[in-house]
C-alpha cells in the first residue's frame, strides 16, 4: 500500500506557489512551466541542474514590515472538515508588535465556518509574494465578532487597501503567528 502525505496549509500554499512562480515568467525560455522548475521547490533541496535562476538571497531592506503593509492580495488556508485545505484570496493585516495577523471576512463564509468547525486554536497559514519574494505567517486562529475588534481590523484593513463595504455580518478572523517563512520575513522572525 503507497504512502499517503497530510496535506496541510503549507502543502497547499506551496503547491499554490509554485504554479504562481511557473506563470510568472520567472522560468528561462523553454521551461515547462511545471512545479520541477518552481525556484521554491527547487530551493528546498532539489538540484539546481534547469538553469532557473535561484531566488536573490533576502537583502535587509526584505525583512522590513513593508512588505505586510503593501497593498497586495493574500491566500488564507483553512482546513475543512474532512481535512482538506481551503485556500481563497484574501486581505491581510499584520500587527508586528502583537504578531496578529488579521482577516475581515462575512460570518456565513466558508473560511469562518472552517475555523469554527475545526475549533479553538486550529493552525492557519497566510501568505503573500510578489515575484521572487514571498512571506507565510502560521498560527492558531479565532473568529472574534465583538464590535471593538470588528472596527479594529476594518480600520487596519482599510490602511492597507481600501474602506471595506458595510457588512452587519462581519467577523474577524484573528491568528496569532507563531511561525513566519519566505524570503520575506516581517521584523523580529
Amino acid at each position: 500500500m503507497g504512502h499517503t502525505t497530510r496535506r496541510t496549509p503549507l502543502n497547499y500554499l506551496t503547491s499554490a506557489f509554485c504554479i504562481l512562480f511557473a506563470t510568472a515568467s520567472i522560468a528561462p525560455s523553454g521551461a515547462t512551466g511545471s512545479p520541477a522548475h518552481c525556484p521554491l521547490v527547487n530551493r528546498m533541496g532539489a538540484a539546481r541542474q534547469d538553469g532557473c535562476m535561484a531566488a536573490p538571497p533576502p537583502s535587509q531592506s526584505d525583512t522590513e514590515l513593508d512588505f505586510w503593509q503593501e497593498r497586495r492580495i493574500c491566500f488564507l488556508s483553512t482546513p475543512r472538515p474532512d481535512g482538506t485545505s481551503h485556500l481563497v484570496p484574501v486581505g491581510v493585516t499584520y500587527d508586528a508588535e502583537t504578531r496578529i495577523a488579521r482577516v475581515i471576512s462575512s460570518r456565513t463564509s466558508k473560511k469562518v465556518r472552517n475555523v469554527l468547525a475545526a475549533g479553538p486554536d486550529v493552525i492557519v497559514a497566510v501568505s503573500q509574494a510578489e515575484g521572487r519574494r514571498w512571506s507565510t505567517l502560521e498560527g492558531a486562529a479565532v473568529i472574534k465578532d465583538d464590535p471593538q475588534s470588528v472596527a479594529d481590523a476594518e480600520a487596519r484593513y482599510a490602511q492597507r487597501y481600501k474602506q471595506p463595504r458595510a457588512n452587519p455580518e462581519r467577523v474577524v478572523i484573528e491568528i496569532r503567528v507563531a511561525k513566519a517563512m519566505g524570503t520575506v520575513k516581517p521584523p523580529g522572525w
